[in-house]
């Protein structure tokens, strides 16, 4: 009962914002133009080998400057992970990428990704240890200060805080370029979770009949397999982080597919940083804490009933598949199709269903160009999903 409260709350606000929206500029919100529109999603990137290798980042500029090029671009989504797992997580470069991003001519909507925050605490990123002899944390330390190389010792809750003050400062605005009015989560009023108000990261939009909407849903293990710091255990602080964030997200995929369902939405596009069927390796254990984010998704597309497209990085190599229908066709790089994506989670044979996972973390940077038709019903191809078509683009 609550669930559905709080949905029909941020339906009410939604639909309240959208018209006002339109009347400013119809082009950002569904009750205006159905015209075809085309954005550029990446991820991953950009990424370096070592705290001290900016060659990506060095290469940013073009990137930007080979999108910006590109007549039919609308907008931008990047879909997480804003440096490698061997780079510490500074305010500093935070604020770096976020100056880079404000030379894209359009707007940009970002949901971060594990390596920005989730990641931190690890030794790799300058994280620390955890003492078993203390049962401290023994931080990565900077040799010329003595200070820790991490932001606050790479404490995960505090990372995500950073990444809210730099890429979120005021709910309902987005990066880059241009005006994409959108839906913050933490503009939605919910006396039942009131926590959610933090979650700033969380957005949705219209444009031209298709509901957009970015969960943050870190790649890994949604931060709760992985114990902080090495412990032997996981803390509570970090049990709960992600406990919370991920009922969070639930609430918040409840609002956007009732949104979409009253607002006459004929497609929905959600974009998240984890690849949630990628073992990379492990047992299925390690996944099972996204199920919660799976079983949402498939409940939500199947009484939907149209075509819902999942864009993701996190596993890095490009792959286009339908992971909630056992045995659909698998398009991607290397042998990423080899193995059996449903042994991670249940298959719920849902056929209106797609995901693209954005290839990243290579030179050269590349980039999803993704052109949404509204009411075309192409089939499902390589390259084609309902009204969705796409090609891969890297820099000249």
């Amino acid at each position: 009962m609550k669930r559905r409260s709080f949905a029909a709350v941020g339906v009410a606000l939604a639909l309240s914002v959208i018209p006002a929206a339109t009347t400013a500029d119809a082009s950002d919100f569904g009750h205006g133009t159905r015209a075809p529109f085309t954005l550029a999603v990446y991820g991953d990137a950009p990424y370096g080998t070592s705290p001290t290798d900016t060659s990506e980042f060095d290469a940013t500029p073009a990137f930007i400057a080979n999108v910006n090029a590109d007549p039919d671009v609308s907008g931008v989504i990047h879909v997480g992970d804003i440096h490698s797992g061997k780079q510490y997580c500074t305010a500093a470069y935070d604020r770096s990428v976020a100056a880079l991003w404000k030379t894209f001519a359009d707007p940009l909507v970002y949901t971060p990704g594990d390596n920005e925050w989730a990641d931190c605490h690890k030794v790799a990123e300058g994280g620390g240890t955890y003492n078993p002899a203390t049962g401290q944390i023994d931080p990565v330390l900077d040799p010329a200060t003595g200070k820790p190389v991490d932001h606050a010792s790479g404490n995960p809750v505090a990372n995500l805080d950073l990444v809210r003050q730099s890429f979120f400062p005021k709910p309902g605005h987005t990066l880059g370029s241009g005006t994409l009015r959108v839906l913050s989560q933490a503009q939605v009023p919910d006396r039942a979770h009131p926590e959610d108000a933090r979650y700033v990261e969380n957005v949705l939009w219209v444009k031209n009949g298709t509901l957009f909407v970015t969960v943050d849903v870190p790649g890994g293990s949604n931060n709760d397999a992985d114990p902080w710091y090495g412990a032997p255990t996981a803390s509570q602080q970090q049990l709960d982080e992600a406990a919370h964030r991920t009922a969070a997200d639930v609430r918040w995929l409840d609002t956007a597919f009732a949104l979409a369902k009253v607002g006459g939405v004929s497609s929905v596009v959600v974009a998240t940083q984890a690849d949630m069927w990628d073992l990379d390796g492990k047992p299925a254990a390690h996944v099972a804490n996204y199920e919660p984010v799976v079983s949402s998704l498939a409940r939500h597309t199947t009484a939907f009933g149209k075509p819902v497209l999942l864009l993701v990085g996190d596993s890095h190599v490009y792959r286009s598949d339908d992971p909630l229908a056992q045995g659909a066709p698998c398009t991607g790089d290397a042998d990423v199709c080899a193995y059996d994506a449903w042994n991670s989670h249940p298959s719920y044979d849902v056929t209106n269903f797609h995901r693209i996972v954005v290839h990243g973390s290579t030179t050269p940077l590349e980039w999803l160009k993704l052109t949404v038709t509204p009411g075309a019903h192409r089939l499902t191809t390589a390259t084609s999903f309902g009204p969705f078509t796409w090609s891969r683009v890297t820099e000249n």
